[in-house]
């Protein structure tokens, strides 16, 4: 589908300049770009890219000599990512699922589908469950019974949505999430080898057999409005209570969400993050790749935990960590310093020591 300059400049809120009725198809490096496409240089270092393509229009920093560049037309974008965020919106098509409910697709009579409503092949409903005006949900999802999805949600292929699961409108859920499965949650009839180190840090007065009896999953899975589900992750339902998740906030691919966690408002949780049962994130934390947090702990408002950061104890809010175990991230990069140090202390350490002994010796 084609698109004018001025219509993309308006989406986004951007100025334009030049022939404001060129349009274009899709967006493109600079080097890269055809005719038809939006070469995208909105920092001055990706303009020589230019120079190498044919692209007619280009999305550029506020300033920029277009004309120079021999373009025909530019939109200035002030804050690049934002404007891509805008762009890439109106230039996605989504998913091509087809109106209304697909001849192969099984649902529970007590189901209710909202209106305009498009629903795949392979995609079963079960009894009870509530889908909203005009979502979206692709080929071999499964929505269990009693489940709850709000308006406007897409549900890419093969995700798995529990029973009585309750989802707010505009949920992005990509390919293989699995949203109310079982929480990992297990007992011994005797005290556990765990429960004995957590009491002792490490000391064991005797190592016996133990089996272990499951703990069955009550709770649901709840997610506020404006959510987004990553592909392949795994968010286990509540003992007791629901885990929750609040209103925007936005877990990457392979993220684990254990039984009973709280996320807040607005949060990013990267790739690969594993939140162990019954902890507390707040609101607009952000965890990068690869970052873990303990069980039963909390993790206040506006923290920021950088990549690899394994979190085991409260961390309070407004705080920047980084390491293992977390630390505060200039602390971290103070015992990143002196670890690179220790060599050369040790080399100086030798040779003092040899001194040392040698004036022994000789007294």
């Amino acid at each position: 589908m084609a698109h004018s300059v001025a219509d993309i400049a308006q989406a986004i809120g951007a100025e334009a300049a030049g022939d404001l009725t060129l349009t274009v198809t899709h967006a493109s490096e600079p080097a890269t770009a055809g005719p038809q496409a939006l070469a995208l240089a909105m920092d001055p270092k990706y303009a020589p890219g230019l120079a190498k393509g044919q692209a007619q229009v280009a999305m550029l920093w506020p300033g920029a000599d277009w004309q120079g560049m021999g373009l025909r037309a530019a939109i200035f974008a002030p804050r690049g990512r934002l404007a891509m965020a805008g762009l890439s919106r109106m230039l996605d098509p989504g998913p091509q699922i087809a109106p209304g409910v697909h001849p192969m697709t099984v649902i529970d009579p007590s189901a209710q589908i909202g209106a305009g409503a498009a629903i795949g092949p392979f995609v079963t409903i079960g009894a009870g469950a509530v889908i909203g005006a005009r979502a979206r949900i692709a080929g071999h999802v499964s929505v269990a019974e009693g489940a709850r999805i709000g308006n406007d949600a897409l549900i890419c292929q093969g995700a798995r949505i529990g029973a009585r699961v309750r989802i707010g409108d505009r949920f992005i859920c990509q390919p293989g999430a699995v949203i109310g499965a079982d929480g990992f949650s297990f007992v011994t009839p005797e005290k556990s080898g765990v429960e004995e180190i957590r009491e002792t840090l490490g000391k064991r007065d005797e190592i016996h057999q133990q089996s272990w009896t499951r703990i069955h999953s009550l709770g649901a899975v709840t997610i506020g409005d404006d959510v987004e589900i990553g592909a392949n992750c795994t968010i286990d339902r509540g003992t007791i209570r629901d885990t929750t998740i609040g209103n925007g906030t936005k877990l990457d691919n392979q993220v684990h969400v254990g039984h009973n966690v709280q996320i807040g408002n607005d949060s990013l949780i990267c790739g690969q993050v594993g939140i162990a049962g019954s902890s507390r994130i707040g609101n607009r934390v952000v965890l990068a790749g690869q970052c873990g947090v303990n069980d039963n702990i909390f993790v206040g408002d506006d923290v920021i935990a950088g990549g690899g950061t394994k979190i085991f104890t409260n961390a309070p809010a407004g705080r920047v960590l980084l390491g293992y175990p977390a630390v505060k991230m200039e602390a971290h990069v103070e015992i990143q310093k002196a670890l690179r140090r220790l060599p050369r202390l040790a080399a100086r350490v030798g040779e003092i020591e040899k001194i040392v002994g040698a004036s022994s010796s000789g007294d």
